[in-house]
C-alpha cells in the first residue's frame, strides 16, 4: 500500500531535500529556493518521510487602483517525476495557499507554463506576456539621450521612484527591502540611473550582460521604469549605446511597460517579440479584495452583478457591486444581475485586463446591457496590467 501524503512547512534539511527534487523536476536549478529561503514560506509534501513535492509562497502586496493588495505569490510549485498523475499539484496548491490566505491574502498571483491547470484552479490571466528584442543601432538611431545624466547602481530615490511608479499599473508588487539585494545577488544586475542635472531620479534600468562565444556580448534588460516619455527615450538611447558590443537588445519577458515605447518611435520597425506564458491572478477572497483595492475618485456605480462560486463555477452567487469616492463594497443581493462573470473572469476584470465592452463579450462576460457593461469595465479601465516582476 502506498503510504500517505503528509504536508508540513520545510525546515533547513527540508528545504535542501525539496531543492534536489525541484532540480530533478524542472531538470534545471531553481536558484530562487536557495535566494528566497529566508523570505518564503516553504510547503513540501512527504510520503514515508522523503519531499515528493513542494513550492514557494510570498505574502506580499500586489498594487491594483494604486492601493497595496495582500497577495499570495506562488512560485517553485514542483512535483517529482513519479509521482504526477494523481492531482498532487492541487492538493500542494491548496497546502501552498492556506497559511499566506490566514495572514490575510485576499488575490494570488502565479506564473505557471501549465496555464489550462492553473485555470482550472481558479487563476485567470489578465493580459498577454511578451519578450521583446531590438537592433542596438536601431535604438540609436531613433532614441536621443538629450541632457539626461546618468549614473550607475542603486540608490534609495530609485527605489522610491519604482514604488511610484509601479502604483500607477496594475499587478507590479510592492517590492520589500530585500527585493533588490535577491536580484542583484541573483542576476548579477547592473543598475543605471537617470536624471536632468539638479534634478531628482527620472528613471532607472537594470541589465545583465554575457560572452558571446565569438564576439560580443548578449544584454538583457530587466527592469525598465521611467517616469515619463522624454527619459524613456533617454534610456533606450542609451542601451542604443551598446551597438559596438551587442548586436541585438533583449528586454526580459514583461520588462517593457505596455506602452508604444517602440512602435511610436523606431525609424525601423525591426522589433522581433515573443510571447510567454503570462502571470495569472486569483481572488481569494471576493468583498476583501474589492474593498481594499484602489478606485477611481470619479466613479460613482451601483451595479448588481453574478460571479461563479469558487468550489462549483455552474453554481452563482448574487453581489451589488458599489463603488464610490474612491471605496467600493460587494454585498450580497438578492437582486437581478445585470452582469454575469465567472471567477476568472472576474480576476480579469479586476486587473483591468479587459478593456472594452467588446473585449468582454468575446471573453464570456453576460451583460442585460451595452451601458451597464461600459459602466463595469470602465471602473478597471483607468490602469493597465502589468507585472514586471519576477518571482
Amino acid at each position: 500500500m502506498t503510504s500517505e501524503l503528509t504536508f508540513v512547512q520545510a525546515d533547513d534539511s527540508l528545504a535542501q531535500e525539496y531543492d534536489e527534487m525541484a532540480e530533478r523536476s524542472f531538470g534545471h536549478t531553481v536558484g530562487d529556493i536557495t535566494h528566497l529561503h529566508g523570505h518564503a514560506d516553504i510547503r513540501v509534501a512527504l510520503r514515508s518521510g522523503r519531499v515528493v513535492a513542494g513550492g514557494l509562497g510570498l505574502f506580499l502586496p500586489q498594487y491594483f487602483g494604486g492601493a497595496p493588495v495582500p497577495s499570495a505569490l506562488l512560485a517553485a510549485g514542483s512535483v517529482a517525476p513519479e509521482e504526477r498523475g494523481d492531482r498532487l499539484a492541487a492538493r500542494m496548491v491548496h497546502e501552498r495557499l492556506t497559511p499566506l490566505r490566514e495572514r490575510g491574502a485576499v488575490i494570488s498571483t502565479i506564473s505557471t507554463l501549465s496555464n489550462g491547470y492553473a485555470r482550472h484552479l481558479g487563476w485567470q490571466a489578465p493580459t498577454p506576456v511578451f519578450a521583446h528584442a531590438v537592433r542596438a543601432e536601431d535604438l540609436k538611431r531613433s532614441f536621443a539621450t538629450g541632457d539626461f545624466c546618468i549614473e550607475t547602481g542603486t540608490a534609495p530615490a530609485a527605489l522610491d521612484l519604482q514604488q511610484d511608479l509601479a502604483r500607477r499599473w496594475n499587478g507590479p508588487v510592492e517590492r520589500p527591502a530585500w527585493w533588490q539585494h535577491w536580484k542583484i545577488a541573483k542576476s548579477r544586475l547592473t543598475t543605471y540611473r537617470f536624471h536632468r542635472p539638479g534634478n531628482p531620479i527620472a528613471g532607472w534600468l537594470t541589465l545583465t550582460t554575457g560572452r558571446r562565444e565569438h564576439h560580443g556580448t548578449d544584454l538583457t534588460v530587466h527592469d525598465f521604469w521611467a517616469g515619463g516619455h522624454e527619459c524613456a527615450a533617454a534610456m533606450l538611447a542609451f542601451l542604443g549605446r551598446y551597438t559596438s558590443r551587442t548586436e541585438t537588445i533583449h528586454f526580459r519577458r514583461g520588462a517593457l511597460p505596455p506602452a508604444p515605447l517602440l512602435l511610436h518611435n523606431l525609424h525601423r520597425y525591426r522589433v522581433t517579440t515573443q510571447a510567454w506564458h503570462p502571470w495569472m491572478l486569483r481572488i481569494l477572497d471576493l468583498q476583501g479584495a474589492v474593498r481594499l483595492r484602489g478606485w477611481p475618485d470619479d466613479v460613482d456605480l451601483e451595479l448588481p452583478i453574478e460571479i461563479g462560486e469558487e468550489a462549483n463555477p455552474t453554481t452563482h452567487r448574487r453581489y451589488l457591486l458599489g463603488i464610490c469616492a474612491g471605496h467600493a463594497d460587494l454585498i450580497p443581493t438578492g437582486d437581478e444581475a445585470q452582469i454575469t462573470l465567472t471567477r476568472g473572469q472576474f480576476a480579469a476584470w479586476y486587473a483591468g485586463g479587459l478593456r472594452s465592452p467588446e473585449a468582454a463579450r468575446l471573453s464570456g462576460v453576460g451583460a442585460r446591457s451595452d451601458v451597464a457593461l461600459s459602466g463595469f469595465i470602465q471602473a478597471t479601465g483607468g490602469q493597465d496590467p502589468w507585472l514586471p516582476d519576477h518571482f
